[in-house]
């Protein structure tokens, strides 16, 4: 039996594989509210035979978008649009679907990536960045603005606030973004986090004010639903977060009640040296944090296209699920097509009953 496509407890949530969809941004939405687009792209990785799908990036509040076209989630009509997504999907599928909650810190107010991807001007509707020290990411970029108290206290309410909605919603998941370089991933790093107070110079005190969003997060989420927390392995860069310092934060994590632990890697130092993005290039994050914590539930992901590579990742012991990107846009059934691989149940919508393989390889012989 494939260990792949075997099921697993996520916290409350029983999946029915190991495959999770891994946020991707897909820049299209209009003042936070997905758009058609979001329709049919959420729609069609609901058929795709993974276990679970967490859609994009979605900002807590207007500030914390990365660029003017990110999902959001901090008003009535944002959640009623999820929520009409959400219902109809439930027309014809019952997998899982998660939304990552995020606030983009310092790499705030810019173009999404096909514009550019550089810092908004003053007369293209830029905002105000936000950041644990006042540092920018980099040449070209807002500086921003150091977080006070009332700035945490706002950030941590607002996060709290999305997740009620998220629930409202019918959102069965949420993950808190803590990685790439964003808000809480500025934190955590001592690259962008300067401070002297105690918010910052020791892991500890780099790590309470994520770890206060993330306790606020975990008293809000319903228990009956699940919560993860995806953060950086590594920063890429010498004198960035150490490894020690993950496994770390990945223990506290579960320790306040986290079910699932996602570990991915880069994103808070521009001129990152990253040694050859192979298949499975971020794995040895997730089998860290697997062995500092044996007990959690870890995620991995970064690059995995092969469905014997996924296989052997759960098979070893490595991690618990692995999570696809780029290998979900390029092919939508992708899990379909790797249980296939791995002789096990594609378990294809009966609408796509007629594409089965077995089925054809039935009336071909």
């Amino acid at each position: 039996m494939s260990q792949l496509f075997s099921p697993v407890a996520m916290g409350p949530l029983q999946l029915k594989n190991r495959v999770a969809i891994a946020p991707m941004c897909q820049y299209s939405a209009v003042d936070g509210l997905p758009q058609p687009w979001h329709v049919q792209h959420i729609g069609r990785l609901a058929i795709s035979g993974a276990g679970l799908t967490i859609i994009e990036a979605t900002g807590v509040e207007p500030e914390g978008r990365i660029t003017p076209d990110d999902t959001g989630l901090w008003n009535d009509e944002q959640e009623a649009a999820f929520a009409r997504i959400l219902a109809d999907i439930r027309t014809y599928s019952d997998q899982p679907i998660g939304v990552q909650l995020a606030h983009a810190g310092r790499k705030a107010s810019t173009h999404a990536p096909a514009k550019g991807g550089e810092a908004l001007g003053p007369d293209e509707g830029a905002w105000e960045t936000l950041a644990p020290s006042a540092i920018a990411f980099k040449d070209g970029w807002h500086t921003p603005k150091a977080m006070d108290e009332a700035d945490m206290q706002r950030v941590t309410d607002a996060f709290v606030q999305a997740a009620q909605r998220a629930d409202r919603a019918g959102f069965d998941v949420v993950e808190l973004h803590a990685a790439h370089g964003y808000l809480l991933s500025e934190f955590l790093s001592p690259l962008s986090n300067q401070r002297t107070d105690e918010y910052g110079g020791s892991p500890e005190n780099r790590m309470r004010f994520p770890m206060r969003v993330a306790q606020a997060l975990r008293d809000a989420w319903p228990r009956t639903k699940a919560l993860g927390v995806r953060f950086n392995g590594s920063d890429w860069v010498d004198g960035g977060i150490a490894l020690e310092e993950v496994t770390a934060f990945g223990r506290a994590l579960h320790e306040m009640g986290y079910d699932y632990l996602h570990l991915t890697s880069g994103g808070n130092a521009a001129k990152a040296s990253i040694p050859g993005r192979e298949p499975g290039y971020q794995l040895r994050f997730a089998e860290a944090v697997k062995q500092a914590v044996p007990e959690a539930l870890v995620m991995a992901v970064g690059m995995i296209f092969d469905p014997q590579q996924a296989e052997e990742i759960v098979a070893s012991g490595s991690a618990d699920i692995v999570a696809i990107a780029r290998a979900a846009l390029d092919d939508p059934h992708w899990p379909h097509h790797a249980a296939a691989a791995l002789h096990s149940d594609e378990d294809l919508p009966v609408q796509y009953f007629g594409a089965s393989k077995g089925l054809w390889a039935g009336y071909r012989g």
